[in-house]
């Protein structure tokens, strides 16, 4: 396939501008500070954060404050919000703002049942007047602070009422600065194939930049959702999840036209090392080595002694055990592999831990 370096060119959302157009997409319970990070300085021109409530009672959540904070993330800091009150989303757009929030992201691409039985996520996609009237409330919040707003969506609520593009021109008149669009109905959840020819319908009907978004797992298939979809921008969820360098892939395939090497077995020990320290940091050693075991699990799984050594890293409940075990396990792997064997085809999205698919793992 030949090279698209349209894909590593910059991207300007307001007045900010991106290093390049692949982007992380929200997912709650992966997409924290460190992972948007680690991802960021792999590859990744833009990250979205977990979606934030705007249920101003859960704002003092220890849930919530973690996702509220940004220190040493590097600008734009994108958050993503939630709900299905336009003031309660004003104010939760300005509560973000206070907190650091230079970009807004309005989330209705979230086809999980525990949001969309609020009328939030996809499902305001069934309601085009209400989401147009929270688009218009979080704008107006927005403005006097010169903070751009997104919005995040899918291609509607069912097969026969597919109406993103639609929404895409409200949206747009109403002064949104960027779409993003995955593939699938809220129907479908994370079933079946991403479809592409609605994406490349919203981005010929509207002028903002449009970033497509669903089953994008290779160089080969970014580069040719580009191709189909006229878009200007990736976004990649599940990809990322154990393969944090996907960005850098992606980057050196779009601008050279080939696959560069494996990354080194050592390299990849001490970006995963380090992405833990900055987890343990933020979440404290129990809830920190608790919710880093999924990030170990995607990057292991696939590996030789992946799984056993899975296994036993789930039994393990400190920090110093942790990071032990994964130095070690890297280590090892070095001496038979200097380079990191190739990942198996990614996990299936209802195979995620911890409960997090119900909680929108690949929004």
């Amino acid at each position: 396939m030949p090279p698209h370096p349209s894909l590593v060119s910059p991207l300007t959302i307001g007045t900010h501008t991106l290093p390049n157009r692949l982007f992380v997409a929200p997912m709650a319970g992966v997409t924290d500070r460190p992972f948007r990070m680690l991802c960021k300085s792999l590859g990744a021109g833009y990250a979205v954060s977990e979606m934030v409530t705007s249920r101003k009672d859960l704002w003092h959540s220890l849930k919530t404050s973690r996702r509220a904070n940004h220190a040493g993330e590097s600008a734009p800091i994108s958050v993503q919000i939630a709900g299905t009150d336009a003031a309660m989303m004003a104010e939760a757009a300005a509560y973000n703002i206070d907190r650091g929030a230079q970009i807004i992201d309005i989330n209705m691409g979230c086809p999980a049942k525990k949001v969309c039985n609020k009328w939030a996520g996809s499902a305001l996609m069934q309601d085009e007047p209400l989401a147009l009237e929270i688009i218009e409330a979080v704008v107006a919040a927005c403005a006097p602070h010169g903070v751009p707003v997104t919005l995040k969506m899918r291609t509607g609520w069912s097969l026969h009422n597919k109406n993103a593009e639609r929404i895409a021109r409200a949206a747009e008149s109403a002064g949104i600065a960027m779409l993003t669009v995955h593939g699938r109905t809220r129907e479908q959840g994370y079933k079946g194939q991403a479809e592409y020819d609605t994406i490349a319908a919203v981005k010929a009907a509207v002028r903002v930049p449009v970033v497509a978004n669903g089953d994008i797992s290779t160089p080969e298939k970014a580069l040719a959702v580009m191709r189909h979809t006229g878009a200007d921008a990736v976004m990649i969820g599940r990809a990322a999840q154990g393969q944090p360098w996907i960005f850098g892939d992606i980057a050196h395939f779009a601008e050279h036209g080939r696959h560069r090497a494996r990354p080194l077995t050592l390299e990849v020990r001490r970006w995963l090392l380090d992405h833990l320290h900055d987890h343990h940091g933020l979440y404290g050693e129990f809830a920190g080595v608790r919710t880093a075991r999924k990030h170990i699990g995607w990057a292991v799984r696939a590996l030789p002694g992946g799984e056993a050594f899975r296994a036993h890293m789930n039994t393990l409940d400190q920090v110093d055990e942790q990071t032990r075990a994964v130095s070690d396990f890297f280590e090892q792997l070095s001496l038979q592999h200097p380079r990191l064997p190739a990942h198996a085809p990614q996990q299936d999205p209802t195979d995620a831990p911890e409960g997090e698919r119900a909680l929108c793992v690949a929004n």
